[in-house]
């Protein structure tokens, strides 16, 4: 696991910009309690000079200060409190942004290997329990021992030796402490690991609920999600558990040490050498002292969970990107032709021993159509990766209009080539914000004018709202072909010179693919295309093919779709 020391090196630098307001609650917090130190100072003395006295007189200044002090201390607690819970919230906010921006800068295949729930685990409830170790933990540490510093020296002022004989079952609460926190840690551990679990379950779930229902699955993902939510519960009542028993534990040690109190004062009062008063307002700072002590334990207990949180957030950012440019790259100056080479490139995955491509090599021209075609398993879609620079070729290299892209910063790399993916991605807005996501800030006539040419815009002035309707999550308002037309949309609006078609066609019928043809035309117009498919259907008859076999080895093949309809069989 991360030590403690670790977790506040990694995220303390995050409170920079927001110290100032953690100072302001430490030193607020401060004030409120030299004010209950001097509201108890009033109250001893009330007790001895009006009540023992039997003198209203002397009870109008102490009440009215007493009063003063209360106030004062409200104001503080209020005020200090207010700017923790600031700080803390844009703690929050500051590293839950970090950490997600990081996420994006990984492979796909990082997230295609992790389970989505717990990823958003990570990112909500693991962040928070950094943030009340980090951010309102450092406050509540440091007003936790400022007040027991404040009122063990007005213990100490009042009376030394029954001070330090109740000093004495200090220990006892910070041995208490030390022991639940090391079995908290371990609770704290197992649930968070379980509570991302369970997330993934519901959010596959709720995802998939039409393939759920369609195969009568329903019992049986209420049974994973049962499975998940038990083991999520085990540990759960593992820290209700310790969180109970510390409660009472703490209550036992500090009613001891009142009665020693007591019991102490007692004698000192029938042999007249302390006032009543005086043991009242020895006992109301021991009342403050012994709280403050057992906050302490709280905090090693929010330690404990911070200290599981942490792990798993400092997981996420230990994994760096596969892909980083180097230093001093800058943006070419002219706009990209869009000519691709790709020179005796070979690839591994990360973790894999066999090579995905070996030796492949082929160019496309500005308004070339090169398809590729090949098995499942083939590398087909791992072209798509190394163009966009996911991963680094192992060997060879790929020229954007002659220059290596390693040489290209990725966002200028990647704003000259567009993907059309297998899958229709898009997002649960409406259809505006979904063809405008290609070029942000695209105005409304150009938003159209890519929807006239992907034959979008009839079927989107019969909608409700028009281009202002939501398309749902994923867009499953919508039909496969009307998602596919619309990515085609966002595609021509992006106007990238290099467009990438993966299975374009994928899970469409006959004839909502032979509608899909002419706004893929279109789009393909003027521009570099790379194809992927293994629909010879899809082929123009002047395109250049490669045909890549299991093997990995690539080789040029030019099919005409009136001659075969089958892949050629590699040699």
């Amino acid at each position: 696991m991360v030590s403690i020391r670790e977790t506040f090196g990694r995220f303390w630098p995050y409170t920079w910009g927001l110290r100032r307001l953690f100072v302001a609650g430490v030193l607020l917090a401060i004030v409120a309690a030299l004010c209950e130190i001097g509201a108890i100072r009033l109250f001893g003395y009330i007790t001895d000079e009006v009540l023992a006295g039997q003198n209203l007189g002397a009870f109008w200044d102490p009440a009215f200060a007493w009063l003063g002090l209360m106030v004062v201390a409200g104001l503080a607690s209020f005020v200090g409190a207010y700017a923790t819970s600031i700080g803390g919230e844009r703690f929050l906010l500051r590293l839950r942004d970090t950490v997600f921006s990081h996420m994006q800068t990984l492979t796909p295949d990082f997230f295609d290997n992790r389970r989505l729930g717990d990823l958003m685990a990570r990112l909500t409830d693991d962040i928070e329990a950094i943030e009340e170790l980090v951010g309102s933990g450092v406050v509540r540490l440091l007003t936790t021992v400022a007040s027991i510093v404040f009122f063990a020296g007005a213990a100490l002022y009042t009376r030394w030796d029954l001070a330090l004989v109740t000093f004495a079952m200090i220990p006892a609460f910070l041995i208490t402490s030390k022991v639940f926190a090391s079995r908290f840690r371990n609770a704290a551990a197992r649930e968070r690991l379980s509570n991302g679990a369970m997330n993934s379950v519901i959010e596959e779930g709720l995802a998939n609920q039409s393939l759920v229902q369609a195969f009568n699955r329903q019992e049986a993902e209420a049974e994973r999600l049962h499975a998940e939510g038990g083991t999520w519960l085990r540990a759960n009542v593992a820290q209700a558990r310790l969180s109970a028993l510390y409660g009472p534990v703490v209550q036992v040690i500090e009613t001891i040490c009142l009665l020693v109190v007591i019991g102490f004062g007692a004698w000192e009062i029938v042999a007249d050498r302390l006032t009543i008063g005086g043991l009242l307002a020895f006992a109301a700072y021991l009342a403050s002292l012994y709280p403050a002590v057992q906050s302490l334990g709280q905090i090693a207990l929010t330690v404990s969970q911070a200290a599981a949180g942490s792990d798993r957030v400092i997981e996420i950012l230990r994994t760096g990107p596969a892909v980083a440019d180097r230093d001093g790259l800058v943006a070419p100056a002219t706009p990209s032709r869009g000519r691709i080479d790709f020179a005796e490139v070979g690839f591994t995955y990360p973790n894999r021993t066999s090579p995905t491509l070996r030796n492949l090599s082929f160019s496309a021209e500005p308004g070339e159509l090169v398809a590729c075609v090949g098995p499942s398993g083939a590398g087909k879609s791992t072209l798509t990766k190394l163009l966009l620079r996911f991963y680094e070729p192992t060997a060879g290299r790929i020229l954007l209009d002659g220059v290596d892209i390693r040489d290209l910063p990725r966002p200028s790399l990647r704003d000259a080539v567009t993907v059309l993916q297998q899958e229709n991605l898009l997002f649960s807005g409406t259809v505006r914000d979904n063809i405008a996501y290609g070029r942000p800030g695209a105005g409304m006539d150009e938003i159209v004018r890519a929807a006239v040419l992907a034959d979008v815009h009839e079927f989107v002035s019969g909608l409700p709202q028009k281009y202002d309707t939501p398309v749902g999550q994923r867009g499953r308002l919508l039909s496969g072909g009307q998602r596919q037309r619309i990515a085609i949309a966002r595609a021509i609006l992006r106007d990238a010179p290099v467009l990438v078609l993966d299975e374009p066609m994928t899970g469409l019928d006959p004839p909502t693919a032979a509608r899909i043809m002419g706004p893929l035309r279109r789009l393909m117009s003027g521009r570099t295309t790379i194809l992927i498919t293994h629909d010879l259907r899809l082929i123009p008859d002047t395109a250049r093919t490669i045909v890549l076999e299991t093997a990995h080895r690539p080789r040029r093949v030019r099919i005409r779709l009136g001659e075969s309809r089958e892949l050629p069989r590699p040699v």
